[in-house]
């Protein structure tokens, strides 16, 4: 049975704020569809990074690590250069896998052009550690359904980009200790009052979420009823629309009316709700979750000396780089936050 198209008799249900209406709104849409073409650079090198694809891109969610109970659970810090490490010095340069979309987290500063947030300047803090340099970085845009194979596939060294630790990805790629709290949360429009979070006021709305994501997997575990796989004739007009291949994409569609509701991760949502006034979030976070640097699965040397930069990173309370970071921003959408999560380590 072909779905009826949702946006029929629909126009959008209000301007994008924050990044100058209509016309920003068009931009954002080209920008991310043109996430996996274009080059990304911040005093460092433009790099064509050729679009990831492979089988990394789809078996996330379906993978399930043996024996799994803490993920959480790290590698200890070191500093001895192995091939991961060894590699990355005999290129000069760091390559880093990021988003480019995330406001607050990894964005392009349309003032300035360039590549600012959370997330980068974790990035520079690794480049610092391992070459030196914090501006020995090529960053390449990843999409949030291609993290993975960009690691299987030699594309990056890591990936910083407000990636969730869980069980199914360990069996995939390896991680850091943790470096921030976070939790799934719905995002819609604050006129819509009928939508109180992540329960069963979603029964019959479209919601949005980026697919291989940790949102799409709890849809998939509870969709209370909501529409939230796309169906249809196949049709380009009918593909992503409600399974999108970056979370910003959602935003949009939820800013055109196309979709009632998004889930998506509190602090990537407080990022879009500090772009666009007219949504917000909903109810209270469902999950608890944790975002680690991902590298490829083996590189044991390489994640021993991210968590070494982790722990300088969080040492000095208050001082530490960690918090200078999260207070310039961070704390407008996600003030309280008195730290960063205390790392676990393997015994």
């Amino acid at each position: 049975m072909t779905a009826k198209d949702p946006r029929a008799g629909r126009g959008p249900l209000r301007r994008l704020r924050g990044w100058g209406g209509v016309t920003a709104m068009a931009a954002a849409c080209a920008l991310t569809a043109s996430l996996t073409l274009l080059p990304l650079s911040h005093d460092g090198d433009d790099v064509f990074g050729p679009q990831v694809t492979g089988p990394g891109a789809t078996r996330a969610v379906q993978a399930r690590a043996d024996a799994c109970t803490d993920p959480e659970a790290s590698l200890r810090p070191g500093t001895v250069a192995g091939d991961a490490v060894k590699k990355i010095q005999a290129r000069g340069k760091l390559i880093a896998g990021v988003d480019q979309n995330s406001f607050q987290w990894g964005f392009r500063n349309p003032e300035s052009g360039h590549l600012e947030g959370f997330d980068i300047d974790l990035v520079r803090a690794i480049a610092e550690d391992i070459l030196g340099d914090g501006d020995k970085v090529i960053f390449r845009a990843i999409p949030t359904n291609q993290r993975i194979a960009a690691l299987e596939n030699d594309k990056v060294d890591v990936v910083v980009r407000t990636m969730t630790i869980n069980c199914a990805r360990l069996k995939q790629v390896s991680f850091s200790t943790a470096y921030f709290q976070a939790g799934q949360q719905v995002l819609a429009a604050k006129e819509d009052h009928s939508i109180t979070g992540f329960n069963s006021t979603l029964a019959g709305k479209r919601v949005c979420s980026a697919e291989g994501s940790t949102a799409y997997e709890a849809l998939e575990k509870e969709s209370f009823g909501s529409v939230y796989k796309d169906e249809g004739d196949g049709t380009a007009a009918d593909r992503d629309r409600l399974t999108v291949p970056n979370q910003l994409d959602c935003l949009v569609r939820l800013q055109l009316g196309e979709v009632d509701a998004v889930v998506t991760d509190n602090a990537l949502a407080a990022g879009q709700a500090a772009q666009d006034p007219a949504v917000e979030l909903k109810g209270d976070p469902f999950t608890t979750e944790y975002y680690g640097v991902a590298a490829k699965k083996g590189a044991d040397d390489l994640v021993a000396r991210v968590n070494k930069v982790l722990e300088d990173y969080r040492s000095g309370g208050s001082d530490s780089r960690w918090m200078k970071s999260y207070r310039e921003w961070l704390e407008g959408g996600l003030p309280g936050i008195e730290g960063p999560p205390a790392p676990k380590y393997r015994d």
